[in-house]
């Protein structure tokens, strides 16, 4: 039988008309399921959205290294030491004698400061009972903490506690008692030391003297006496006893406070030859609530008299040194 090619316009006709149907319909179901997304759900999808971008494309900085750190730490020291209150400006220590002591720039006073471009008379200091004054020659330019001193001035006594900074051009000088004593503690802003200063030599770091200790505290208050390089022993209290192990060895230092930190004097075999002949200084943080906290040997420091002979260092004391070689921290600087 024949077949009826008239038909077929009217077929794919029809089936056209369905599909367009079908088409329409899904738009507007699509269209529907958008609009029952309600604002809360758009904001929840937002961010999840951003979340998953951060973790996968965003990460937080990592901490520095502990090299890194310790590279900070050190120059924060180079900086401290170069400063206006470092130890590399000392230029003088003068002891005074009860009564009047003439001062100047020259050999020709009892405390005699360096010599600039001219002798220069700048005053009289007087020791009297435990007080010092600071009677300005005429003409003379000395400020007191950046003041100008016009008359007598009281510049140490036992009620104050700091006494005033004096100056005059480069020179800094103020007040220290060590004992009985009663010292001229002078600055150069210009001196030799700090000129001659090109930084310390260190150890090679090594972690393993990043060690946890345990302060075993004095179950009563207790001093421990620390000898200092005049001659002069005080009595110190003592925060407690640091214990730590390296290399399977345990260690006992005596640690005295010194503000927010532990102070530790330490002596060990390499004072003979690699680091300052008297010992070296660490701090450390106080304890945490359980009693432990670091010493880390690597931040072990030169000693002030390692850098000027007009300081007054402590010494460590007998049961702080150790038979251990701790080749870790800062080396020999000199000796003084």
């Amino acid at each position: 039988m024949a077949h009826n090619t008239d038909d077929e316009p009217k077929t794919n006709r029809s089936t056209y008309r369905k599909r367009l149907r079908n088409a329409l319909s899904f738009k507007k179901t699509r269209s529907r399921r958008r609009k029952s997304l309600n604002p809360y759900s758009i904001s929840f999808f937002g961010v999840w959205f951003l979340a998953m971008i951060a973790a996968v494309g965003f990460h937080a900085p990592d901490e520095p290294s502990y090299r890194a750190q310790l590279e900070e730490w050190h120059q924060n020291r180079i900086k401290s030491l170069k400063s206006e209150t470092g130890w590399l400006n000392l230029a003088g220590l003068f002891w005074l004698n009860e009564g009047k002591n003439s001062v100047g720039r020259g050999p020709d006073f009892d405390v005699r400061f360096p010599v600039a471009n001219e002798l220069k008379e700048l005053g009289i200091f007087t020791l009297q009972n435990g007080e010092v004054r600071f009677t300005p020659n005429p003409g003379a330019s000395v400020q007191a903490d950046g003041k100008p001193v016009t008359e007598s001035l009281v510049i140490f006594s036992g009620a104050k506690s700091k006494p005033p900074v004096l100056a005059h051009e480069s020179l800094r000088w103020f007040i220290i008692k060590r004992g009985p004593k009663y010292g001229v503690r002078l600055r150069d802003l210009e001196g030799q030391f700090l000129r001659d200063f090109h930084g310390i030599d260190r150890f090679p770091i090594d972690e393993t003297w990043k060690v946890k200790a345990k302060l075993e505290k004095p179950s009563e208050p207790k001093t421990i006496p620390i000898l200092d390089v005049l001659g002069q022993t005080t009595q110190t209290p003592l925060a407690g006893t640091l214990v730590f192990d390296h290399a399977g060895k345990t260690y006992r230092l005596d640690a005295v406070g010194e503000g927010e930190k532990l102070f530790i004097l330490f002596g060990d075999p390499t004072n003979e030859h690699d680091t300052y002949g008297a010992g070296r200084f660490l701090y450390a943080d106080k304890p945490a609530a359980d009693g432990t906290t670091t010493l880390d040997f690597n931040q072990s420091i030169n000693p002030p008299c390692a850098f000027t002979p007009y300081a007054t260092c402590p010494l460590p004391p007998k049961q702080n040194k150790l038979a251990v070689a701790i080749k870790a921290g800062e080396k020999r600087y000199g000796d003084h």
